[in-house]
Formats: structure tokens, C-alpha cells, sequence
């Protein structure tokens, strides 16, 4: 591991469309709840925050994209966003974004940039 990085998770955690795997996060001295998730073969992660109101995504612990495993949705609100880029497409914060967090992917394991 390079110095600025912190394991999350093994690579084959991530499956395509699959459970997301949640983590934490500091910033700014705080602590905020975060995770990452695989779509198309891409790594993705965010802060786990619908931009509508201050609640996690997911309905489940890690369970983050739609029932057709396309689209991120926020289990309170129904806001829809796209894994790729977290832009809302859909539901009371359209044009919204949720919150990108910086990770990569290296020798089977992903890893966040700190």
C-alpha cells in the first residue's frame, strides 16, 4: 500500500451491479459514511448522503442500485442517480450530485485515495 491510501475492500467484493461495500470517511476531522460500488466493470464510490435530505442511501446495509441494477436510489426519497458520475436523474433533487469520493483499484484490492 502507497503512503495516502487505505484498503476499503477486495476487488472480487464488487460484483457488477451487486452489493456495495460501505466504509467511513474522514474529512475535514469528521467522520462521514461512504461506500463504493462496481458498474460496468467501473469502480465508483460517494459519500453516502441522498442530496435531498441528510439520509444514507441505501435500503439495506450496501444495497445501493435499483432492482434493474442500473441506477443508484435513495431508499427514503426515491431519488435516482447515475453510478457513473452521481448525477440525480430523477426525484426531488434532480440535477443534484451526490458527493465523489476518490478511490482506485490495484492488485485485487480497491483503495481509497487519502
Amino acid at each position: 500500500m502507497a503512503d495516502g491510501e487505505r484498503l476499503i475492500c477486495a476487488s472480487e467484493a464488487l460484483v457488477d451491479g451487486g452489493l456495495g461495500v460501505r466504509f467511513e470517511l474522514r474529512r475535514a476531522g469528521e467522520s462521514l459514511p461512504a461506500f463504493v460500488v462496481r458498474h460496468r466493470g467501473q469502480i465508483h464510490a460517494y459519500v453516502n448522503e441522498c442530496r435531498h435530505q441528510d439520509s444514507e442511501l441505501d435500503w439495506n446495509p450496501g444495497e445501493f442500485f435499483d432492482s434493474a441494477k442500473l441506477y443508484l436510489i435513495c431508499a427514503t426519497h426515491g431519488a435516482v442517480y447515475q453510478p457513473e458520475d452521481g448525477l440525480c436523474i430523477e426525484g426531488p433533487c434532480r440535477g443534484a450530485r451526490l458527493m465523489p469520493v476518490s478511490v482506485h483499484e490495484h492488485d485485487g484490492r480497491v483503495f481509497l485515495s487519502e
